[in-house]
């Protein structure tokens, strides 16, 4: 037998429009010409925003609040991995839409380092002492996790997936194509019943057909399919000829896998993430914004502590030149100027570690609120210089605490989140709840049939209402002269159902365990409400404190100090004097900032940070 054949199968699915971009995110998506191009993404840009250059005068960037958290927005990445989350968010809808399956969204976001913290920080073992120290000893910040970025996971839903439930149709339309030519030569074992010895026969398919699935369940199939086909066998009263059928099949279920709202439950979880895709978003600008205040805190304080310490240590030397000149004169003994010695050597050593935090803390806010320092050299060598001072109001006007926990309730982006998560695991458990019920599917098929061909000479009695070509096939295809009818149910009861029910009752365990996690995000809620309050009350508490210390210990370095310049007081009451203040006025520095960052945290305890720093939601959604 001698066969040769030439397949050409083609399957075009029809186009379907892109997703328009939500929440006012821009969307990365760009329509393509034809459906089963990809849609090509930006490639992310690396550079610092423009505005940090405007920022960097003589080998400095002076840097305000404002700015900080500006530069944050624009540069930082952890903000500009979560912009990608809202596209990533329509391909979901635009995948549900054309009845596939979700791929799920990443409920990662990232914290802001702790950094090495203000005045008080884990990294100044020693606090200030009347003694004679060596000085405060720093810790290395990675060993305590200064630079590390913390994790937080806001999703609910557990990481165990939810049943599928009943498959979902596809409602993206699809032509199918097939264009088939064979030529087939078989030797014959009785010649008489062909008329010949090798049935030769070329065949041509050329059929197409189109299938696509609706909201309630129903799948349509429609396949038009030609063969002619041309053969040497004198059994044929028609060579070559034409056979056509133009056929339509709908499937419609009535139980398992009915109803829109069923079929389209993935494209209303689909449209839920795309709510917390916008969240998610939100709640990584709170985050980073709330790291950046904090962050430009403790750089402002340890920016005043090093004022505060060099000051002290220009006090220090002071001492030292009018000690000497007494010991010189003979008023004060040789040991006095020993001890004052020691004692600028040990603010001096105060001072290089406060410094050195400094300049660490630099690095970490640097490194929040650009991209790649390492391709812009101006950047990578510039010192931060903050040009804002830390300032606690006269008074607080904070309102009661049921307040300010509805307002949280009402506006935090992690619990709103929280609560989506909540509905599509309720959705997804109805798809769950449908795998119960038998299968039971409505089935309709309605077919037309064509032959159309010309006279074999070897036949003496063809047909004639068959006589033609393809215009012919065509006709009777056109008039139904031969149709065909069907209808039946196709049914499945299953004895028994156990792997549904395990879906169903596992799924209603998961809904049970996200609502629980949920109450606890609420319970987290009002536990970040009520901590920032008692923070801001200690922190008002010990300011207020540390500054009445301040004024006690100047008063009483003072009076030292007139009762050494008339020599009946030694250095080491000077020494003890001075120690004593500079400890109130790193106090004072600590307990401003402890009070800022406590306000900042109440802020975003309550979801109000953002519009407290005047942060437009939309623009830095954009990155602007």
């Amino acid at each position: 037998m001698k066969k040769t054949c030439i397949v050409v199968t083609l399957a075009l699915l029809a186009d379907s429009p892109c997703l328009p971009a939500g929440d006012g995110i821009p969307s990365v998506w760009r329509r393509s010409a034809r459906p089963y191009e990809e849609h090509p993404i930006a490639p992310v840009d690396m550079s610092n925003s423009a505005r940090i250059h405007q920022l960097l005068r003589s080998g400095n960037i002076y840097l305000s609040l404002t700015d900080a958290i500006a530069l944050a927005i624009e540069n930082n990445l952890d903000i500009e991995l979560q912009r990608y989350t809202p596209p990533s968010a329509d391909t979901e809808v635009q995948r549900a839409k054309g009845g596939g399956q979700l791929r799920g969204l990443l409920y990662n976001l990232a914290e802001v380092p702790v950094g090495v913290g203000g005045p008080d920080s884990p990294l100044v073992t020693n606090a200030a002492s009347p003694t004679f120290s060596a000085g405060s000893v720093p810790t290395n910040p990675s060993e305590l996790g200064a630079l590390a970025e913390a994790q937080d996971n806001l999703s609910v839903q557990g990481a165990l997936p939810l049943s599928t439930g009943p498959a979902i149709p596809q409602f993206d339309p699809a032509l199918v194509g097939q264009l088939n030519w064979a030529h087939q030569t078989t030797p014959e074992n009785e010649p008489a019943a062909y008329g010949t010895n090798a049935l030769t026969t070329n065949t041509t398919l050329a059929d197409v057909g189109y299938t696509q699935g609706f909201g309630p369940g129903t799948q349509l199939n429609v396949a038009f399919n030609n063969q002619r086909q041309t053969l040497n066998s004198i059994q044929s009263s028609y060579s070559p000829y034409t056979t056509s059928n133009l056929g339509f099949t709908i499937t419609q279920p009535l139980l398992r896998g009915f109803g829109l709202a069923l079929n389209r439950r993935f494209i209303r979880i689909a449209k839920n993430e795309r709510k917390i895709a916008g969240l998610l978003l939100q709640q990584q600008l709170i985050a980073t914004v709330y790291g950046v205040v904090r962050l430009y805190t403790d750089l402002v304080a340890l920016y005043e502590d090093v004022k505060v310490k060099e000051e002290t240590l220009a006090s220090a030397e002071r001492l030292y030149s009018d000690t000497k000149a007494q010991v010189d004169e003979g008023t004060q003994a040789p040991i006095e100027l020993t001890r004052a010695n020691a004692q600028v050597y040990s603010i001096r050593q105060d001072l290089i570690n406060s410094r050195g935090l400094l300049e660490e803390q630099e690095a970490i806010v640097k490194n929040v609120i650009t991209r790649r320092d390492s391709d812009d050299p101006e950047v990578l060598t510039a010192r931060l210089i903050p040009t804002d001072t830390i300032q606690v109001p006269e008074r607080d006007e904070i309102a009661p605490i049921r307040e300010l926990l509805a307002a949280a309730f009402a506006h935090r982006p992690d619990l709103l989140q929280a609560g989506i998560q909540v509905d599509n695991t309720q959705i997804s458990l109805e798809g769950s709840r449908n795998e119960l019920l038998p299968e039971i599917d409505l089935v309709g098929v309605a077919q037309n049939s064509a032959l159309a061909g010309e006279a074999s000479p070897v036949t003496p009695y063809p047909n004639s209402t068959f006589i033609g070509g393809y215009g012919t096939a065509l006709e009777q295809l056109a008039t139904r002269k031969y149709p065909t009818y069907g209808v039946g149910l196709n049914v499945t009861l299953p004895l028994r159902n156990r792997i549904a029910q395990a879906d169903v009752t596992r799924d209603q365990i998961q809904l049970r365990q996200t609502q629980i996690r949920m109450e606890q995000f609420r319970k987290q809620a009002e536990l970040e409400v009520e901590d920032a309050l008692v923070a801001m009350r200690r922190a008002r508490s010990s300011y207020e404190a540390a500054l009445q210390t301040q004024a006690l210990q100047q008063e009483s370095l003072e009076a030292e100090q007139a009762k050494f310049d008339v020599g009946a007081s030694t250095s080491f009451f000077i020494i003890q004097y001075q120690s004593f203040l500079a400890q109130a006025r790193s106090t004072v520095v600590v307990a401003k900032s402890a009070y800022l960052k406590a306000r900042a945290a109440l802020e975003r305890a309550v979801g109000s940070i953002l519009a407290d720093n005047h942060v437009e939601l939309g623009d830095a959604m954009r990155g602007r």
